[in-house]
């Protein structure tokens, strides 16, 4: 791959974005990720991967030359449906995606990152959709997650101002689990990535389908769909090693079956 790097270490695949200067979100980077995450979706070496950035950002935004080989707002309108449908097949992925965000998040930057499973900061990292300050607006579906995330009013306010928010401000809002001084990012966030990856492979399918379901406000359809999991979970070689183990007291023994 030339813009992504993957490495995979105890079960988690190290995802991280290397397009200098600012690991900017254009069509070439969507592409080499799509690819990348449907190799990784039927590898069973891989339970969970943690999407990082090298240099300087997370990613600080979309390629705006790349805005300029354009011609037609049909075109830009496609370039807004390939983004998005990579981010909504990261938001329905069946593993754990876990976004370790330092320097900048901003635009298609945080539309991925609102797209994983947990979203880790450090303290000063700035997060926001400043497309306004462009005449645009979010393409890859960022108006839609950010109010899901930090309420209506705030992300009403975040839009129209284009301000970013710091780290700690989007642990207080709920738009990212944890914050961390940039030198403790990285390996808290593979703590937690590997922590998450001794659970069973067929119950966190599961437990990521079911949320998607409370999030599409879909409540009826979800609980049956829990109830039916609930039991394939339960009858599955995990599920009873999970039980035993419990019984036994001692550590679980997942063969991710």
């Amino acid at each position: 791959m030339e813009f992504i790097n993957v490495t995979k270490e105890n079960k988690v695949a190290n995802v991280s974005l290397k397009r200098p200067p600012a690991n900017a979100v254009a069509t070439d980077v969507l592409k080499e990720l799509t690819y990348i995450l449907n190799d990784l979706e039927n590898d069973a070496e891989t339970k969970v991967i943690l999407l990082t950035g090298e240099g300087r950002f997370f990613s600080a935004g979309a390629d705006i030359k790349e805005f300029t080989t354009v011609d037609t707002e049909e075109g830009f309108a496609d370039l807004g449906g390939l983004g998005q449908s990579l981010f909504d097949k990261m938001e329905a992925f069946p593993k754990p995606i876990i976004a370790a965000i330092h320097g900048a998040a901003l635009g298609g930057g945080l539309e991925l990152a609102m797209a994983c499973h947990i979203r880790l900061v450090t303290e000063d990292a700035k997060l926001g959709l400043p497309e306004l300050q462009l005449g645009l607006v979010p393409g890859f579906a960022g108006s839609q997650r950010l109010p899901e995330l930090v309420g209506r009013a705030k992300a009403t306010e975040m839009l129209l101002t284009s301000e970013p928010i710091s780290g700690r401000e989007a642990v207080n809002l709920g738009l990212a689990n944890q914050v961390f001084r940039e030198d403790e990012l990285l390996p808290n966030a593979k703590q937690l990535a590997e922590k998450i990856a001794q659970k069973s492979a067929v119950s966190m399918k599961y437990a990521l389908e079911l949320l998607n379901y409370s999030k599409a406000a879909r409540f009826d359809e979800g609980v049956a769909k829990e109830k039916e999991y609930f039991g394939k979970a339960f009858a599955s070689e995990d599920g009873q090693e999970g039980i035993r183990a419990f019984i036994e007291k001692r550590k679980p023994n997942f063969t991710d079956k």
